[in-house]
């Protein structure tokens, strides 16, 4: 009977984990401080104010880091009664952005939503992520065993991929369905028992992705195309991907400065605010090539520093995960984990033009407010998880 109560005192709940907070508060103030120096010389000549792109983010960052704070009190297993209800809501949107005038084209892209005034404008994309990292661990933890047959994981596949498909079709985004498939893909690999299965393909898919890459360089590299007459961009993409210099007055010319300015930072950089490339030649600095001037400002040494960030992020986010209380709440944070990885991952590649550009922004530090917001959502649900977290006295 002594035992017994020992076991019962040993489980001490009301966990916070206050080392997730502390280092998201940490990368939202260091991107709004890499924000204001990238961005204040374009505010100043687009808006003659240079603190317009900062003030926004600041008065976004500071309601959703409270929205999360608040979103956390709650019970995260709400959402998996609400789960299926969000997949419909963000193909819905989506579809608004297609079909109806509410969509509007901002920048040559057709993906945003607005509601009467710019204030009320978002990306249904960013609500389609929120819906896979909820729904698919719902669907995994509804068949159980069933992951396991063809059936099973063809419907898993079917929900995962037909979102990301829908992404990709309603609102144009490659980056987006990307990162819906990656999340998809690797929940289901942590829930599939036959992890061998998943090995092979990806074993598959990464000597295919390195064949196409030679075959693309051989077939096109020496090529002389007229980029005028490439109507498929995401062509004209790959063409400039393989060869910047040759193509930089096409669309290269972006990506080699921001390879001109990760270089001429060296290791500890310029200084803060003494970039040259954020004057014009890196156009849109403040947006997906942000990491550039960090690198041109701090050096490799601040590019290092951000990366270390992230890398303690996605720690804390791991260790939610592998303590959460039951298997739904660590899915859903594995794939809050996951999001965050594969953002982060890809917008670093196409700053180092290891990938064709793809516009994926980079998390807490680009210029957007629906990114901030719905990553912001994303921390409260996995601090929601961390709360349910039982430790050994």
């Amino acid at each position: 009977m002594a035992g017994r109560r020992k076991k019962k005192r040993s489980a001490k709940s009301g966990y916070y984990d206050f080392n997730l907070v502390a280092v998201v508060i940490l990368l939202i103030c260091f991107g709004l401080v890499m924000l204001y120096s990238t961005s204040a010389y374009t505010a100043q000549v687009k808006y003659g104010n240079d603190m317009n792109f900062f003030t926004k983010q600041t008065i976004i960052s500071i309601v959703s880091i409270l929205a999360a704070l608040f979103l956390s009190k709650f019970d995260y297993h709400l959402l998996y009664y609400v789960s299926k209800m969000i997949y419909g809501i963000s193909i819905i949107l989506m579809a608004m952005v297609k079909f109806t005038p509410l969509g509007v084209e901002v920048n040559g892209a057709r993906r945003w939503l607005r509601f009467g005034i710019q204030a009320l404008q978002f990306q249904p994309a960013e609500v389609a992520k929120i819906a896979a990292i909820t729904f698919i661990p719902c669907l995994i933890m509804k068949m159980g065993r069933e992951i396991a047959t063809r059936r099973g994981f063809l419907k898993l596949m079917a929900y995962g991929l037909g979102l990301a498909a829908a992404a990709f079709y309603l609102t144009e985004n490659l980056s987006t369905a990307m990162i819906i498939a990656g999340i998809t893909v690797i929940m289901i690999f942590i829930a599939h028992p036959n992890k061998r299965l998943f090995l092979m393909w990806g074993g598959i898919l990464a000597v295919l992705v390195v064949l196409a890459r030679i075959m693309l360089q051989i077939t096109l590299g020496e090529m002389t195309l007229d980029m005028d007459n490439v109507e498929n961009f995401r062509l004209a993409r790959v063409l400039v991907w393989l060869n910047p210099e040759k193509y930089s007055s096409e669309g290269g010319y972006q990506i080699m400065q921001a390879l001109y300015a990760i270089g001429s930072g060296g290791f500890f950089g310029k200084g803060l605010g003494n970039s040259v490339q954020k004057l014009g030649p890196v156009p849109e600095a403040q947006n997906d090539m942000i990491f550039s001037i960090i690198c041109e400002e701090l050096g490799v040494f601040g590019g290092m520093v951000v990366l270390l960030l992230f890398g303690y992020m996605l720690y804390r986010l791991f260790f939610i995960a592998q303590n959460a209380p039951d298997f739904y709440g660590s899915l859903m944070v594995s794939g809050i984990l996951i999001h965050i990885a594969l953002q982060v991952i890809l917008n670093i590649c196409v700053v180092l033009n290891w990938i064709p550009t793809t516009g994926i922004t980079l998390p807490f530090f680009s210029y957007g407010g629906t990114s901030i917001m719905f990553l912001m959502a994303e921390m409260g649900i996995a601090l929601s998880v961390s709360r349910e977290i039982k430790f050994a006295k």
